[in-house]
């Protein structure tokens, strides 16, 4: 009896469906404006397709998730002109979520190294704008400012692609003028809650629901 129960298990999960319900999907006509708008501004600012490197630096997994529902349905970016890339060369942006621990640390660096202006960098979600709560972590250096010059800071646990697309979309509005230098080891930014969902760091042009930094 015992070795048929997986089995009358496994059966009975295949024939219903998981209790789980689906993902709500966002409106196709705010999708396709969003990264139109994103696309027109990138060649705008560019000349071409914005290429993006997308790099954990130590994270849970969350922020990765909903990056990776950019390059999938209902989004699929290249669609529009913007595409992931493999290597921090091919790149114009270097998008970085999760703490960023001490072994990543020197990786980051040199992606960063390697890219050809602008060679902006987005720090996505809660951990990569200041540790989160992994900041009291030995094994952290803290946010993504305390190794690089970051560009825009886009707050969430984990934020929404639709909210990764406006904040991209802020930072070709602004024009990626010279970032700040990275603070002091151990120095804290400033928390989501005191800047809202999209702070773009330069810049005199907002995209809807941005705050300057």
């Amino acid at each position: 009896m015992s070795a048929r129960l997986p089995w009358s298990r496994l059966i009975r999960n295949l024939l219903h469906a998981p209790p789980a319900e689906a993902p709500p999907r966002p409106p196709d006509d705010l999708v396709a404006a969003l990264a139109a708008r994103m696309a027109a501004g990138a060649r705008a600012r560019l000349g071409r397709s914005l290429a993006i490197r997308e790099i954990d630096a130590g994270s849970c997994g969350g922020c990765e998730a909903e990056i990776a529902a950019l390059d999938a349905p209902p989004y699929e970016l290249e669609r529009f002109g913007l595409r992931f890339v493999d290597s921090p060369r091919q790149a114009d942006l270097l998008l970085v979520s999760g703490p960023v621990t001490r072994n990543m640390a020197e990786a980051l660096r040199r992606a960063h190294a390697c890219m050809a202006r602008p060679a902006w960098v987005v720090a996505v979600g809660d951990c990569a704008v200041d540790g989160g709560c992994f900041h009291t972590s030995p094994a952290v250096e803290g946010g993504v400012g305390t190794v690089l010059p970051v560009d825009l800071l886009i707050p969430g646990c984990p934020p929404a692609p639709e909210q990764v697309l406006e904040g991209l979309l802020a930072l070709l509005r602004a024009g990626g003028a010279a970032p700040a230098p990275p603070p002091e080891k151990g120095q804290a930014d400033a928390s989501p809650e005191e800047t809202g969902p999209v702070r773009p760091r330069t810049g005199d042009t907002e995209s809807p629901g941005s705050q300057p930094g």
